[in-house]
């Protein structure tokens, strides 16, 4: 018996070195009070494309239902009017600007991010979250130029910190018409590689382009159907949604809607009062509602905090321009469009709901911007130290949750296409340190990139450095602009504060270290 009592009692001891053994291993206990955390950005989504911001012309039941129960920013910008940069700047917490990011990437570049930088999503990994990321990407992948799209395509979105990522590896206007499943192209076949230079068997729409840049791999083609592509998205977004975890999830979910071309499913097409550009819109509404229903019907609703919001203002594309002709204003009355440092080109719609931390049916006008939501979800997962490692981002959670009493920036850089045109907004002051919007200038209506000074005539908008579509001989050299008198931009007074302007470019000056 006393044997038996002896074996007893040294089993016990083994057992509990082993378990004192095992627990450093232990990396984060699940908390069910940290609040899962969804970011919809929606591609070229503009001020004026929802309800909730004033638009008529377009129903968006589902994104409305967002603002009635959370809360809609007014004065919510992207660090950059384009959207690889805008993505860039969500995605680290800095200025693209300062990497030299300013125009839209394409298939053969690689990753722009560096891998050792903090993310988004390695601080919500580092507060024991399952990360992943849908939808458009945007930022290259692998390490050399071209991309070898036959390879593995790492580093990617797995090596900044996400578990898992599915979607359009550029854009869907531009080549590879393909999906990406973590580091490979879905259904691709080694038998039937990708060969720059050939045609790709892919449908053509009006404004998607590159059909000729890189074909072969027919079967990876043929699984990206144009008119299902949002759909595939919304459903592997609900899918990770309803996938059982001990864990809270992240997921960044990035829409190819309403980038052209424009491509809604059968369903959606005539459904709005703004051609082919509010069918998208409808179609994106549809799909937030279905995300929006999955969560209510996991239960999970009350406890994720879900983030609406878009990379750049609304494009004065070939869609835009019909759309606009019809009497829809993708920005309201802001002025410019995408790629523009004017406001259409940045000022986005901007939404949070977290039931019972975020007052419902409420409106802030807060300065804030896409660079500081790194800095802002890591004050919502107490990681505020990691967001120390992105200083251009600003935790503005008290501006979400309250109401501050002080601002919480005091300035903001943002960059238009041109990089002559990286400006900065200060306060009411808005400075821009060239002629025009820098975005684009194709003179004639109908083409592509129509914008400028000499889309006026066709918009309709006013300014007082443009007459007849073109910059006056005597506009001065740069621009400044009174927000909260003129919010429209409609009157250039940089002659009138020579002390604001020397002011706002000593601090663009300092602030980018130039």
């Amino acid at each position: 018996m006393k044997n038996l009592r002896n074996q007893a009692t040294l089993l016990i001891i083994i057992i509990a070195l082993f378990v004192q053994c095992r627990e450093p291993e232990k990396t984060s206990t699940p908390d069910t009070n940290r609040p899962n955390v969804l970011i919809i950005n929606v591609d070229d989504l503009g001020y004026g494309d929802v309800g909730a911001y004033g638009a008529t012309m377009v129903k968006t039941n589902h994104i409305d239902r967002l603002a009635s129960e959370g809360r809609r920013f007014t004065d919510f910008h992207t660090a950059s009017a384009v959207c690889s940069p805008s993505r860039y700047a969500l995605l680290t917490g800095e200025y693209p600007a300062r990497i030299d990011l300013f125009g839209a990437m394409f298939l053969r570049e690689p990753l722009k991010v560096d891998t050792s930088k903090m993310t988004i999503a390695r601080v919500m990994k580092a507060a024991g979250y399952a990360t992943a990321a849908i939808g458009k990407w945007h930022l290259g992948f692998g390490n050399e130029r071209p991309v070898d799209w036959n390879k593995p395509l790492k580093p990617g979105p797995l090596e900044l910190g996400f578990d898992y990522f599915f979607g359009v590896p550029v854009l869907n206007s531009h080549p590879p018409f393909v999906y990406v499943e973590n580091h490979n192209v879905v259904d691709y076949d080694p038998e039937d590689p990708f060969v720059y230079g050939e045609k790709s068997e892919t449908r053509w729409f009006q404004e998607k382009f590159g059909l000729s840049e890189i074909g072969g791999a027919k079967a990876a083609h043929y699984r990206f159907d144009d008119r299902d592509v949002g759909t595939t998205l919304k459903d592997k977004a609900i899918e990770y949604i309803k996938t059982p975890r001990e864990e809270p999830f992240f997921l960044y979910l990035a829409t190819t809607n309403i980038h052209h071309p424009f491509t809604p499913r059968p369903q959606f097409i005539g459904t709005s009062e703004a051609g082919r550009y509010g069918d998208f819109i409808h179609e994106l509404d549809w799909m937030v509602g279905d995300i929006l229903n999955a969560l209510d019907e996991e239960g999970l609703t009350e406890n994720t905090m879900v983030i609406f919001t878009s990379d750049n203002g609304g494009m004065l594309n070939q869609g835009g321009q019909d759309a606009y002709a019809a009497g829809h204003r993708q920005n309201g009355k802001l002025l410019g469009f995408k790629f523009d440092a004017w406001e259409g080109g940045h000022r986005v719609p901007f939404i949070v709901r977290w039931p019972g931390k975020v007052p419902a049916g409420t409106v802030s006008d807060e300065l804030s911007s896409n660079v500081d939501l790194l800095a802002t979800v890591a004050a919502v997962v107490g990681q505020e130290e990691l967001a120390a490692k992105a200083p251009d981002s600003h935790n503005f959670l008290p501006a979400i949750t309250g109401d501050p009493e002080k601002p919480i920036r005091d300035h903001l850089i943002i960059a238009a296409n041109s990089k002559q045109h990286l400006s900065i907004r200060k306060g009411n002051w808005m400075y821009i340190p060239a002629q025009g919007g820098g975005g684009f200038t194709a003179p004639n209506v109908g083409d592509h990139t129509f914008g400028g000074p000499a889309a006026f005539p066709f918009t309709g908008q006013q300014n007082s450095d443009i007459e007849d579509g073109k910059i006056k001989e005597d506009a001065p050299p740069a621009q400044l602009y009174n927000l909260e008198e003129d919010p429209y931009q409609s009157r250039n007074v940089y002659n009138d504060h020579p002390e604001v302007v020397e002011e706002l470019q000593q601090l663009l000056d300092q602030t980018m270290g130039r």
